[in-house]
């Protein structure tokens, strides 16, 4: 199973330490994502966020978490039992890794941390060193209490083996992101980056999804709005001018390829308009 791995390393052609430390913890992501299929997990959850979008939808840039939201509300869910079959699927690939339940259940998002040190010593590295003392990390992250109005897609993967996921759709995907950027109070770059990449997608926003999101959490939660293209183009401007696009950019420069990196020049509010005006036509299209 290992040469799996070590084929699919090749296909990266890692150009330095930084690229290749990215392949590896991909590689993990997906093989844990085969795991957590083989657990029987996408039954009761769905794939969200960047990294459903780089592996699913190819969003040129790297992601460090898996996100995930359930199907449906349970305020009881906890990781562990889904632990033994991930750890045993891992081990058939020869990652042995440390898997560990670091959810609160006061708290509606629930982690799990995996860490590993030894997929690394099995691959044939060029930069990244199997003497390298630092564990790959790979966040997982549950919403156990999502809001309603989400739409669900069935996708096949064959990496590392064949199987199926349920991921949430993509305009579903975007109104969670736009509640992320409306409502996070901090700067997190990467976030915009997929917001133009939506925009380039041409995919709309859901925005019974979006509605319901600010809702539940956020400086609109409890208010009663009709969220539309036109209220979104006035709270996006809003959010736009609050933005120190220098520090926006600095965020997600290393996670996009050198190529990618060059566009981050352009990031300002002029810019952002921009995507924001062609968001809003297309939206008033449909």
């Amino acid at each position: 199973m290992i040469e799996l791995l070590r084929k699919r390393l090749q296909q990266y052609k890692a150009a330095d330490a930084s690229a290749e430390e990215h392949a590896l913890k991909e590689i993990l992501q997906e093989v844990a994502l085969y795991g957590l299929w083989r657990a029987g997990f996408f039954e009761v959850a769905a794939f969200q966020g960047g990294t459903s979008l780089r592996i699913l939808h190819g969003l040129p840039r790297f992601s460090e978490d898996l996100d995930f939201i359930l199907l449906t509300k349970d305020p009881e869910f906890i990781w562990t039992p889904y632990f033994k079959t991930l750890r045993e699927v891992l081990a058939e690939f020869g990652v042995h890794c440390e898997l560990v339940d670091r959810g609160h259940m006061d708290r509606a998002v629930r982690q799990a941390m995996l860490k590993d040190d030894s997929i690394g010593s099995q691959l044939n590295l060029s930069f990244y060193g199997t003497s390298n003392a630092r564990k790959l990390k790979v966040k997982l992250e549950i919403d156990t209490l999502p809001p309603e109005g989400s739409g669900f897609d069935y996708r096949y993967l064959d990496f590392p083996l064949d199987y199926e996921l349920c991921a949430q759709d993509l305009s579903s995907n975007f109104a969670l992101k736009v509640h992320a950027l409306m409502c996070q109070p901090y700067i997190k770059g990467r976030d915009w980056f997929d917001f133009s990449w939506y925009v380039t997608q041409g995919v709309i926003p859901n925005f019974l999804l979006l509605q319901n999101a600010l809702y539940q959490y956020g400086p609109w939660a409890g208010d009663h709005l009709n969220i539309d293209a036109d209220w979104l183009n006035t709270a996006m401007q809003n959010k736009i001018h609050s933005i120190s696009w220098s520090d926006a950019a600095e965020d997600v420069a290393p996670f996009l390829p050198p190529a990618e990196q060059h566009s981050l020049k352009l990031w300002s509010p002029r810019f952002f308009n921009e995507k924001l005006r062609k968001l809003i036509n297309e939206a008033l299209k449909n």
